[in-house]
């Protein structure tokens, strides 16, 4: 499959509010504003997405403004004792206002309401060099105890995955950057439990997600960091919603560089309506560029059903065996790599 490449900056959005180019990048070239954009404010999507993982446990936590419907969200998973913990407070017609920042590497990323808080910002210490901070606090998390936390992300990749996806309706597109293979260092605390990630065997990813989606849309994505071979290794895999024709988003991320795949698959077992979430997948590439299975340890699933407005998430989080190609034909062998596979259905 071709996929365009867009090699140098230019503005993502023309006098229109749609996509001046469909296709992928390294970096990000093409310039997100939101002033561009040409559509109520009910309908604009922003988000920060963080996953935080050492294979152990996990933690998760979300600032979006979806326009009609804000959420902050904090997720603690523990893959040992398979307890998982998720918060998601709301906020009603945010409309923007939250402010999200219009690129992933700059600006505060924050909010709060009764008995919470997050913020992500950048900072640059002498040690870490460029870093990402996440600071969070939510009361009454789990069973009345309070969940508080600082975690700092550094070490990320030269590359990471850019797409420009534009739907078949006018107006409509969506502008997004995985950043995988960064480091983290830090702790989280619950009631008297610490979880603490160290920069050895911890890793995070970022989903930064702008755009304006149609009302009904289903996506798959998976993602996983970590090592093979001994060096920083990941894949971001995903697809099912808008017009792919110009790019996928799939690729793999070694020694700071994307290597770009075309078509993957998800075989999640069962049937669709009534799938299998807890028996082992596979995953099939196109041109054999990546292959492998993927072993359930837990689902965290949610469905919120508001009749117009529905959400219906399965984010399966397991271990990862198999063997990738990289660009240059060199084949990578790993094994009991920690990541998920989602699949969610929207109405919104």
């Amino acid at each position: 499959m071709w996929q365009h490449e867009i090699t140098q900056p230019i503005p993502l959005l023309n006098e229109k509010g749609e996509l001046t180019q469909a296709g992928w990048a390294r970096k990000p070239y093409p310039v997100y504003d939101r002033n561009a954009v040409k559509v109520s404010a009910l309908r604009v999507k922003e988000w920060d997405y963080y996953l935080i993982s050492n294979g152990r446990f996990a933690l998760a936590l979300t600032v979006a403004d979806n326009g009609y419907m804000g959420l902050d969200s904090v997720s603690l998973l523990d893959f040992v004792t398979g307890r998982q913990v998720t918060r998601s407070p709301m906020r009603v017609l945010p409309l923007g206002h939250t402010g999200l920042p219009d690129s992933a590497d700059r600006g505060v990323t924050a909010s709060s309401g009764k008995g919470y808080g997050l913020t992500f910002l950048h900072t640059d210490g002498e040690k870490l060099g460029p870093a990402r901070q996440l600071v969070f606090r939510m009361e009454d998390f789990w069973e009345g105890k309070t969940i508080r936390g600082s975690v700092t992300l550094f070490d990320q990749p030269d590359e990471s995955v850019v797409t420009c996806t534009p739907f078949d309706k006018p107006g409509h597109f969506y502008y997004n950057r995985k950043i995988n293979c960064l480091r983290a260092s830090g702790q989280v605390e619950l009631g008297e439990e610490t979880y603490t990630f160290c920069p050895e065997d911890s890793f995070a990813v970022l989903d930064w997600g702008r755009g304006v989606w149609t009302y009904r849309n289903t996506w798959y994505w998976s993602s996983a960091s970590g090592l093979a071979e001994g060096a920083p290794f990941g894949f971001n895999l995903g697809y099912g919603f808008g017009n792919g024709s110009a790019a996928t988003e799939n690729a793999l991320i070694f020694g700071g560089k994307v290597h770009k795949l075309s078509h993957v698959k998800f075989h999640i077992p069962g049937k669709p309506g009534r799938e299998d979430w807890l028996s082992p997948w596979t995953f099939t590439s196109d041109n054999g560029r990546l292959e492998m299975e993927f072993s359930p340890i837990l689902d965290r699933a949610a469905c919120t059903d508001l009749k117009i407005l529905k959400s219906d998430q399965h984010q399966v989080f397991g271990r990862f065996t198999g063997r990738a190609v990289l660009d240059g034909g060199r084949v990578l062998e790993f094994r009991d790599l920690t990541g998920f596979a989602e699949k969610v259905v929207n109405r919104w």
